[in-house]
């Protein structure tokens, strides 16, 4: 492609609009473009890089077992309905009625499409089991979009969806994609862990999200620094703590005036927060529940609506703590509560601990769960923190920050049983199908890259997934010597099957080497002056900037097995 004939629109000056560095770097280099709140017109280069990681995804589902199909966006209410997820999924699927009335949605997932299709083709035991995938636009309304390609509202996935007559062929699928899932990653260049992650709104069993490490991810990861342990911060388990073996002390009720923060109580107590609960106020699904934590932990929100089974919990403000315990916030406490008290693991550990005496100005000292009141469950309810050990193998925990591109889950027969799709099994029994749904974020996986790959002057990328794999540029077109040598290496890249790009603009050298940089093409090949007086061209790496000076026909050699024995390696990895 020459470069004077591609639409690439790079821009010098950052846009307002973009927040984070993939944003910023894919409005720059000319990828994308914005259409609406959340939608982008993806440009030629950028469609290239997605294009390409849609054929790493192909090659590893299909070498996995799995079938590629096609589904239609606007999916009928009546399937959501059937499934439960017509209310249960949120306002972040966007409904609409046709002309006639009838009720869709626009498909922000699969589930029930794929479902209904299976139980209507397969019948028996034998021919399972099946895995079908799709590569698909898809679109969910969010509240509010964010960070470009990272959080849009439509955005281009892959889905997909196994089906197992039992639950231990759904674990040799499950294990087969977890695998593919790697080598795909790997092959995309990319640095990454699979943790164990929460299910979310897709429901299921178990699950794991593949994160792509980056300083500007939007989760936080627990990882172990000793055994393979990860985990995503809805889903780390802390440690079962071990209980003190204390005398118990006589409950005591202390003056506390104007103190409620837990800094200013413990000040003033002389205590340290390790020694003091928290009462916290969650509305779950509306209703009002109290959470009781170490002073120096909080609570995790997903932790707790998987233990009441809610759909949505949200922490309580002043006024919702004050109307539903008619105590201020600051000195609640679990004695003689009103409302529902759930208390996390360390609680039921410790002794003789300090709480809010549900009276203004005052807390209650040596305080003891069982004996001074009772909770309604106990359990892992706080964040994981760098102090826990890892709940493997108790090692030491690093938090690091992840994007996820990839999540994988057991869904068991929770659709299958709502939409009643069964096959006959050996017996000539009906039985529901086993499930499992497999999730990459197709584009989400470019920004990924570009989050973890850039520099001042750019992006870097990673080789498998760049637009072109080499950028030839001409300092001087108006140079017969010059331009004829950089459309023979051109020629020569093309016949060698090297995805090249050719800048033959009339620009500035400084713009030349600056747009190159911009749009992170891995090799760079300069012909210029040093061509014209020694008869050598300039390659250098985008990576590391490494650069040599070679005659031309070892320069071409150079480039393409560079480019061969790289992406050989990336797929051997």
């Amino acid at each position: 492609m020459r470069y004077s004939k591609l639409l690439l629109p790079t821009l010098k000056e950052t846009p307002t609009e973009a927040e984070v560095v993939s944003h910023r770097l894919l409005l720059r280099a000319g990828f994308i473009r914005k259409l609406s709140s959340g939608v982008y017109t993806y440009l030629p280069l950028g469609l290239a890089s997605i294009r390409k990681v849609e054929q790493i995804v192909r090659e590893e589902m299909n070498r996995a077992g799995a079938q590629e199909l096609l589904m239609p966006m606007v999916q009928p209410a009546d399937l959501w309905k059937e499934s439960g997820r017509w209310e249960k999924y949120g306002p972040e699927l966007l409904r609409f009625t046709d002309r006639h009335d009838r009720e869709s949605c626009l498909g922000p997932t699969h589930e029930e499409v794929i479902t209904d299709l299976v139980r209507r083709e397969i019948h028996s035991y034998r021919d399972l089991p099946i895995n079908l995938y799709q590569i698909q636009t898809k679109f969910r309304d969010e509240i509010r979009p964010r960070f470009g390609l990272m959080r849009g509202r439509e955005f281009i996935m892959k889905d997909g969806y196994s089906f197992d007559a039992t639950e231990e062929g759904t674990e040799v699928t499950y294990q087969k994609m977890y695998d593919a899932y790697h080598r795909i990653f790997k092959r995309c260049g990319l640095s990454f862990r699979a943790v164990e992650a929460d299910t979310g709104t897709i429901g299921g069993s178990f699950s794991h999200e593949f994160m792509v490490l980056a300083d500007t991810g939007e989760d936080t990861l627990a990882i172990c620094k000793q055994c393979d342990y990860a985990a995503n911060m809805e889903k780390a388990t802390v440690k079962q703590p071990v209980a003190a073996d204390t005398e118990l002390l006589p409950l005591q009720k202390v003056e506390t005036p104007g103190k409620r923060k837990v800094g200013a109580v413990c000040e003033f107590l002389e205590i340290s927060p390790q020694e003091l609960i928290k009462t916290m106020v969650y509305l779950a699904d509306g209703k009002p529940v109290a959470v009781l934590v170490r002073g120096d932990h909080e609570v995790q929100p997903v932790k707790l609506k998987n233990m009441l089974g809610a759909v949505e919990v949200e922490l309580a403000d002043d006024k919702q703590v004050f109307d539903s315990t008619g105590v201020p916030s600051g000195y609640l406490g679990p004695i003689d509560l009103n409302i529902t008290v759930l208390a996390d693991l360390e609680v039921e550990a410790l002794r003789n601990f300090t709480v809010g005496a549900n009276e203004k100005n005052y807390h209650m000292r040596h305080v003891n769960l069982g004996r001074d009141f009772k909770v309604s469950q106990v359990g892992d309810l706080r964040q994981i923190t760098e102090d826990d050990p890892c709940p493997e193998c108790s090692g030491g925990l690093e938090l690091t920050r992840g994007i996820e591109v990839g999540h994988i889950f057991k869904l068991g027969d929770s659709y299958s049983k709502a939409l009643k799709a069964t096959f006959q099994d050996s017996n000539s029994e009906e039985q529901n199908f086993i499930m499992g749904c497999y999730g990459i974020g197709v584009s989400r996986t470019v920004a990924a890259a570009i989050e973890q790959n850039h520099d001042e002057n750019g992006i870097i990328f990673p080789l498998p997934l760049a637009p072109f794999q080499a950028i030839i540029l001409n300092l001087d077109p108006k140079n017969e010597q010059i331009t004829g040598a950089a459309e023979s290496f051109y020629n020569q890249l093309q016949q060698e099957g090297i995805e090249v790009l050719l800048d033959d603009r009339d620009e500035r050298p400084g713009s030349k080497f600056k747009d190159a940089d911009l749009i992170g093409i891995p090799y760079r090949i300069t012909i210029g002056k040093r061509f014209a007086q020694e008869a050598e061209v300039e390659v250098r790496t985008r990576r590391d900037g490494l650069t040599k000076s070679l005659s031309f026909d070892k320069a071409v050699i150079e480039v393409v097995n560079a480019i061969r024995d790289e992406l050989k390696a990336t797929k051997e990895k």
